[in-house]
């Protein structure tokens, strides 16, 4: 089969500016694959979650009844202890869970850091 002189740097352009545009693309252009972009969309919604859940943990600190007491508990202690803390006390523990949520927690002492100073 003969193919016209021609046709040879066509599609050698072709093919180079096929990979140039992929290079800049994905580089520069923000352009991701499924996998990626499944990942970010998952981190996304748990971000989002959590930040729905904080006046959750804000509103059942509010309503406890041992309320200064257990503010008192967080304050006494060293600050990177704190969320462990707040997660004793059961504000980040979400209804139908058994155990506490540490982002969760994190976002709620953040949010309660006035009452807190």
């Amino acid at each position: 089969m003969n193919f016209p002189d021609w046709l040879k740097p066509v599609a050698l352009g072709a093919v180079i500016g096929a990979v140039v545009v992929s290079t800049v693309g994905f580089s520069w252009g923000g352009w991701v694959t499924g996998g990626t972009a499944a990942k970010m969309a998952n981190a996304m919604s748990h971000d989002k979650v959590i930040a729905a859940l904080v006046p959750v943990c804000v509103g059942r600190s509010r309503s406890d009844t041992d309320r200064v007491a257990k503010l008192e508990e967080i304050r006494n202690t060293s600050t990177y202890q704190r969320r462990t803390a707040l997660m004793g006390t059961g504000w980040a523990t979400m209804p139908g869970s058994d155990t506490a949520n540490q982002e969760l927690a994190q976002a709620c002492l953040t949010a309660l850091r006035q009452d807190l100073s």
